[in-house]
């Protein structure tokens, strides 16, 4: 594995979980604040499982700052990997935006129980993603 792309985004333990904060009010969080605005805020670990609430195909190079596939030093639009992009609702506690792994666009349904993963982003760097619950039991048997 690479380094990760934000060393807060996701905890250390084997079985990682997004970082996000819980504030004094009780609301939580997505990412962690930094500096000042971190004041009184608890680190959260989230839940790795959830519910796909929405979801896109990125299906062009994104702009600056987009350091992924396509980006790099003599690589560019004919280099570049379109990706499904989704918010996932984690139950009671937020909303997170994330890749979509291990699915096609037709897969995706409304609704579908979704699990934390941690993939490669480009070849320094690991980012999170959520994948389809089914494709991960599927995968197993």
């Amino acid at each position: 594995m690479g380094e990760k792309i934000d060393p807060n985004l996701w905890s250390d333990d084997p079985e990682p979980h997004l970082m996000g904060g819980k504030l004094p009010s009780g609301e939580i969080v997505f990412p962690m604040p930094a500096g000042d605005a971190a004041k009184d805020v608890e680190p959260y670990r989230l839940s790795r499982r959830g519910k796909l609430w929405s979801w896109t195909s990125q299906g062009f190079l994104p702009k600056e700052p987009y350091e992924g596939p396509g980006s790099g030093p003599g690589e560019g639009p004919p280099d570049f990997k379109p990706f499904l992009l989704g918010y996932v609702e984690l139950p009671g506690e937020v909303i997170v935006e994330s890749r979509i792994v291990n699915a096609g666009l037709d897969d995706l349904e409304l609704g579908m129980e979704m699990e934390f993963t941690i993939v490669p982003f480009n070849d320094t760097y690991d980012t999170y993603a959520f994948r389809p619950v089914a494709n991960v039991q599927e995968k197993a048997a």
